[in-house]
């Protein structure tokens, strides 16, 4: 996976995704991004790596659901 900035295709936020780590259980692949806004619930997520690079249909229109903007 690409480091760097991404853009939520929903919301539009901007994350840094800072690597790929491994679930302690199952050994599934999770992005390890950091939100690069004010968000008082968290400022570092992790979400599994087939959702991340899932794509999402928004407003009839198939997207990723986070879209690669540059390097960090």
């Amino acid at each position: 996976m690409k480091l760097g900035i991404y853009k939520h295709s929903k919301k539009g936020n901007l994350y840094r995704v800072i690597g790929v780590a491994k679930h302690s259980e199952t050994f599934e692949p999770m992005v390890v991004y950091e939100a690069q806004y004010d968000n008082p619930v968290s400022k570092l997520w992790v979400r599994p790596l087939a959702i991340f690079e899932d794509i999402v249909e928004i407003e009839g229109k198939k997207t990723p659901r986070f879209q690669f903007v540059k390097e960090s």
